[in-house]
């Protein structure tokens, strides 16, 4: 048991670092050597690697390093903003649902129900084919995907709690529902929140990816992963490295994420 709680820890400090490696090169290396991801060359498409540009260039002479970390930091941020903007209104629904019951509860897990019963695909081409070429829509999509699931799971922990001691003890003293939730649920929440925010944002890179290798969503010439793969797929027996770039810091992300979200068992 202690060598698996050992291995389980070390999974999740692999994680971390790779997150932030990836972070890093997403978000402080475009500080540190500015280049534009736009900018074409054309006498340079499919160069290999150089001084100028250490991933080479694509078929249209841009900077793979340029156009890389600008796909990386879409990406990501897009994937956490989406996160965060799920997490809370899931938690503040699922605890209210738990909290009043009757209609309130009844409601939202209807509107929940209504939600799950759509293919989560589905509905982000919806909102993607009303607005296209618009992050803005990815994010919408994925968030309304998203908070379904925090819902669900918070408001399955607070039934319980809110009816166990201590909390109609902390009820009955007039304590407000702020302080009850932040002293009795939350910290009993926090762990299993946690683990699902990190699989909630791997199944977001996995889904923006996907978006764009079909063309939906963003749109050329702005970077984003899936769509640099459509991109140079036809180049793959010229260029093999350039194709790889994308599809490793996809696996990077995923996987730094996947092994964050992995639980300590004792």
């Amino acid at each position: 048991m202690r060598n698996l709680k050992c291995r389980t820890s070390m999974a999740q400090r692999a994680g971390a670092t790779l997150l932030l490696l990836s972070g890093i090169f997403a978000f402080i290396l475009p500080l540190l050597w500015p280049q534009d991801p736009l900018r074409q060359q054309l006498m340079l498409a499919l160069q290999w690697p150089g001084l100028d540009a250490p991933l080479g260039y694509d078929h249209l002479g841009r900077s793979l390093f340029a156009r890389l970390t600008a796909a990386t930091r879409l990406s990501l941020g897009l994937a956490l903003i989406a996160v965060l903007s799920a997490l809370i209104p899931g938690i503040f629904l699922g605890v209210l649902a738990a909290w009043c019951g009757g209609v309130v509860d009844r409601g939202v897990s209807l509107l929940a129900d209504a939600l799950m019963a759509l293919p989560g695909l589905l509905l982000v081409l919806l909102l993607t084919a009303l607005v296209p070429d618009s992050a803005l829509m990815l994010y919408i999509g994925i968030s309304l995907l998203l908070w379904v699931e925090y819902f669900r799971l918070s408001r399955a922990i607070a039934r319980p709690l809110l009816t166990s001691p201590a909390v109609q003890a902390s009820r009955l003293l007039g304590f407000n529902p702020w302080l009850i939730f932040r002293r009795h649920l939350w910290p009993e929440m926090a762990p299993m929140v946690l683990t699902l925010a990190a699989f909630g944002a791997a199944s977001a890179v996995m889904a923006i990816a996907a978006l764009g290798f079909v063309n939906v969503g963003v749109r050329p010439p702005t970077p984003e992963l899936g769509l640099m793969m459509t991109e140079l797929l036809p180049y793959y027996h010229e260029a093999p490295y350039a194709l790889l770039q994308p599809v490793v810091v996809v696996f990077l992300l995923v996987l730094s994420l996947l092994l964050l979200a992995r639980r300590e068992k004792s």
